[in-house]
């Protein structure tokens, strides 16, 4: 667990004037993974290069791992998402002798800014709730192959697999070190995976997190820590045997040909990002994000083989991408944009042609995966510490897919102009459930509180146009000023939302947000936005004696003993 010094650096920090990071690659980029196909089943391998730190300052010693390795683990898994369909079952396991993985770096935590922790961790929870994903929704299963020691978010990667296996060796053992050694929560899940997903006993957890050691061999698994306990000699084989096992349940197709995921086409400027259905504009004196996202013409392919030779360039897919990869530069990158302003453009009926296709055409592996990527992009606004307000004017696209932008907007104004054409709105089937929120159900139907009557009667709108009037009648949108009011109105909702205290708003917008039931998303995501980003801040782990500051230098850490 512990790893050696690296020399004092300045602290890391998010913004442009550290350098733009960069949530793009491809595996002739990796410096951290390696990926091996074999049948039913790939393997990855994490193989962290010491020196390969996305910032300077630190060593990635033992296997921890940055933003920078998250990154890459993040792209591996779209490829094996869309790339290799034949693909039923994913071993992660480790190249290093007797090390799976040590966790966060904790010098690149020691030296980040508030902003970079809480980033980092957000960043690294959605691609370990993505693997949940896949496995709920695409077939795919997933096995970690502990061949070492396992600690803090090394073991909170295991733990988002279906299987743990860990090797029973008398030496290595799996831990949560982060409160004794760190004065931190682990910040990627574990403490929620513990309970509800592993099911471990309430006290067991409480020695288990408080115990820097860790558990090892049986007792590991007598404590529901991992699934078995494999001897060094056994331990290949029973991985193999395993996988192959879940490889054979999946039902992704063994001989299908995947799609790749070709480059995205960006272009960054002052003013903001550019892509071909996405475009957003940083206006910095008023610390608003301008996101806009653009519809096709027509729904252009209309069968399943042009879809696949359309592929990564196929709208929903593409699109898809192109927000992802923008909600996630403007988190890191533009932390002062505090609101972030959702429009769209293009053709309702394009849109809504191209759901009822992917609807209809659902259990077909391909638009299993395109459902997932824009399940798992408007997901990450959900839990986006920024303001989000949707404006639907005359020009506007909010239907179907698009309109979940506005549903999940914290609101959306809606000019109601005379003339044409007029601003709509058009709900389709895809609202009703086919993307659930952070919670695992409909935004719509959260917005209603699961009124069974409230929904039923907007499923008889579905498809139809409604304009600011009935759009506001119908509770689908906040505000529904007329041509005289709306310049007045708009500004002054910005106005008052920008000049708000950012701690506050990012606090009452994920209790607002996190919709009517718990999930373990959300007390994930929950206890992200308070506990740990509250901890995050105080003395006892950041300050000059806190245990995450003097880590490793032989000092001991000194705690302000009151408890609040």
């Amino acid at each position: 667990m512990k790893q050696a010094e690296s020399a004092v650096a300045p602290e890391l920090d998010a913004g442009t004037s550290a350098g733009f990071v960069d949530y793009q690659t491809d595996p002739s980029r990796y410096q951290h993974w390696r990926v091996a196909y074999e049948g039913r089943v790939a393997t990855v391998t994490m193989d962290v290069n010491e020196d390969g730190g996305l910032r300077p300052g630190y060593k990635l010693k033992l296997n921890s791992y940055d933003l920078g390795v998250d990154i890459g683990l993040h792209d591996l898994l779209q490829r094996i998402r869309f790339e290799h369909p034949e693909i039923g079952a994913v071993v992660i396991t480790s190249a290093r002798n007797r090390v799976f993985c040590s966790g966060a770096n904790i010098y690149m935590l020691g030296q980040s800014s508030h902003e970079w922790k809480v980033n980092f961790c957000k960043f690294t929870n959605e691609t370990r709730n993505g693997i949940e994903d896949s496995s709920r929704h695409s077939g795919l299963k997933f096995v970690a192959a502990l061949n070492g020691t396992t600690a803090g978010g090394g073991y909170e990667l295991a733990l988002a697999c279906d299987e743990i296996v860990l090797v029973d060796d008398r030496s290595s053992a799996v831990s949560l070190p982060e409160i004794p050694l760190l004065g931190v929560l682990p910040g990627t899940g574990g403490l929620t995976r513990l309970i509800d997903k592993r099911k471990v006993r309430r006290d067991l957890a409480d020695v288990f997190c408080t115990n820097p050691d860790g558990v090892k061999g049986q007792r590991a698994r007598e404590w529901r820590l991992v699934d078995t306990a494999v001897r060094n000699q056994e331990f290949a084989q029973h991985v193999k045997t395993r996988a192959q096992a879940l490889a054979e349940q999946s039902d992704r197709p063994a001989d299908g040909a995947g799609i790749s995921l070709t480059p995205l086409a960006r272009r960054r400027d002052d003013s903001g990002l550019h892509y071909r259905w996405v475009d957003v504009q940083c206006d910095r004196g008023q610390r608003i994000a301008g996101i806009t996202v653009r519809a096709p013409e027509s729904a252009g392919e209309d069968d399943l083989e042009s879809a696949m030779r359309a592929g990564a360039e196929w709208w929903p897919l593409q699109m898809a991408r192109e927000l992802d990869d923008a909600i996630l530069s403007l988190r890191t990158n533009e932390p002062e944009l505090g609101l972030w302003i959702l429009k769209t453009a293009g053709h309702a009926e394009a849109v809504l042609a191209i759901d009822r296709f992917l609807l209809a055409h659902q259990d077909h592996w391909f638009m299993r995966e395109v459902l997932g990527m824009l399940r798992r992009t408007f997901a990450r606004l959900d839990v986006s510490s920024r303001s989000l307000y949707a404006i639907v004017e005359p020009g506007s696209c909010f239907a179907g897919t698009l309109f979940e932008l506005a549903l999940a907007a914290d609101r959306t104004y809606m000019l109601d102009a005379d003339g044409e054409p007029a601003a709509s709105v058009v709900l389709s089937d895809m609202n009703f459930g086919p993307l659930p929120a952070v919670y695992r159900d409909s935004r719509l139907s959260a917005r209603f509180h699961a009124d069974a009557a409230a929904l039923d009667a907007l499923r008889g709108k579905a498809g139809t146009q409604l304009p600011a009037g009935d759009a506001l009648a119908a509770g689908l949108v906040t505000a529904a000023p007329d041509s005289l009011d709306w310049d007045d109105e708009l500004r002054q909702a910005i106005e008052t939302r920008t000049a708000l205290s950012p701690d506050a708003l990012s606090g009452m917008e994920a209790n607002l947000r996190f919709g009517p039931h718990e999930t373990l998303e959300t007390r994930m995501f929950g206890r992200l936005s308070a506990w740990q980003n509250w901890i995050f801040i105080r003395p006892n782990a950041v300050g000059q004696t806190g245990a995450l500051k003097v880590y490793g230098s032989g000092a001991p850490a000194k705690f302000e003993w009151k408890r609040v």
